[in-house]
């Protein structure tokens, strides 16, 4: 009886060490869902009342004149139905949405407050849905240059390989995942066919894969799908794979620090983790571990404060000129490979 080849993730987890470790969660967007309290880590939002309160600070007018171009690396751009859906969850179990704008608003705010360009992201929370998202995105990106937009795709879902080759051949940038939202956690069997894909094409996927932000609202526990080790999995078994984890990979910081020294296929980026909201201390280590991996995004528009804090956030770590270069716009030109800043009128969209 022939044995079946080693899968791997399973050979990767193999190589957690002594400490031990829980075993992959499956994909469950098909299962019986159930939350539960997770493990003894404080939780950002335990013993606060939702939704959180808006913010009211004030917005500057539009990004200073002495900053290097500026990359938003992490918007969100929906059909306006999905929107409306995200943001009535938001009402009731996150924090009120500032900025309720349509796809084609979000785009002209940014760009006519001085950000060069917008990497947008969207993700799929049932079966079927994907092919439509990243058709609609596609399309955004062809009417607008400076959106650079990535695919959505749910693990486990039937013919998921196939959507992500399609989403490919749609010309959109990579993939865009949510551990918490699509119920899956990052070691799972079903995404083994993906990451392969990503790494044989050379597509960045952006994963959230920290552990926060986290609601118990959600339908499953965010701390028992997603953890640093999980994580970890993935890189050594897929080292070709450029991952980039929002939110700095929040709460794990150090952690994420860890890795960030061992793999050079890991990305990140600071996503509401600068902007004062949550009880954390911004973690400049991060950005001195590895300035080159690092990328400035702020989840716009789905955020309680004003569109600029996360930005006065970062320049508050007051970083060494390079690094802040790095982390506003060349990291994500780099992971993406989009074209060079130099000359761009940052006042049209042509």
């Amino acid at each position: 009886m022939s044995r079946d080849p080693v899968r791997p993730l399973a050979a990767a987890a193999s190589e957690d060490g002594p400490e031990p470790h829980e075993g992959p969660v499956p994909c469950l967007h098909g299962m019986p869902l159930a939350g539960g309290p997770g493990g003894p880590a404080a939780r950002w939002l335990d013993g606060r009342a939702t939704p959180l309160p808006a913010v009211g600070d004030a917005e500057g007018p539009r990004l200073p004149s002495s900053l290097p171009p500026v990359i938003d690396a992490h918007v969100h751009l929906f059909p306006e139905r999905v929107f409306a859906a995200i943001w009535r969850w938001f009402g009731q179990h996150g924090w009120p949405i500032r900025y309720p704008l349509p796809t084609p608003q979000v785009i002209d705010f940014l760009l006519s407050r001085g950000v060069e360009r917008v990497v947008a992201l969207h993700y799929s929370h049932a079966p079927g849905m994907a092919r439509e998202l990243n058709r609609y995105v596609a399309g955004i990106c062809a009417e607008h240059p400076r959106v650079t937009g990535l695919a959505t795709v749910l693990p486990g879902e039937p013919e998921a390989l196939e959507v992500l080759r399609e989403a490919h051949a749609l010309g959109l940038a990579g993939v865009k995942l949510h551990c918490h939202v699509q119920r899956f956690s990052p070691d799972a069997p079903e995404l083994e066919p993906l990451y392969a894909f990503c790494s044989e094409k050379r597509w960045p996927m952006v994963m959230h894969a920290g552990r926060e932000p986290s609601s118990r609202a959600y339908p499953v526990d965010p701390y028992a799908l997603c953890n640093v080790t999980r994580t970890e999995r993935v890189l050594r078994a897929f080292p070709d794979l450029q991952l980039c984890v929002p939110h700095l990979g929040a709460d794990e910081f150090e952690g994420y620090g860890r890795l960030l020294e061992r793999h050079d296929g890991l990305w990140l980026d600071t996503t509401m983790t600068l902007a004062s909201y949550f009880p954390v201390e911004p973690p400049r280590r991060l950005f001195e571990v590895r300035p080159e991996r690092i990328l400035y995004g702020t989840d716009f528009p789905n955020i309680p404060y004003a569109w600029d804090r996360e930005l006065k956030g970062l320049l508050a770590l007051r970083l060494p000129e390079d690094t802040l270069h790095r982390v506003l716009g060349a990291n994500a030109r780099a992971l993406y490979g989009l074209p060079p800043a130099a000359g761009a009128d940052l006042t049209s969209d042509a």
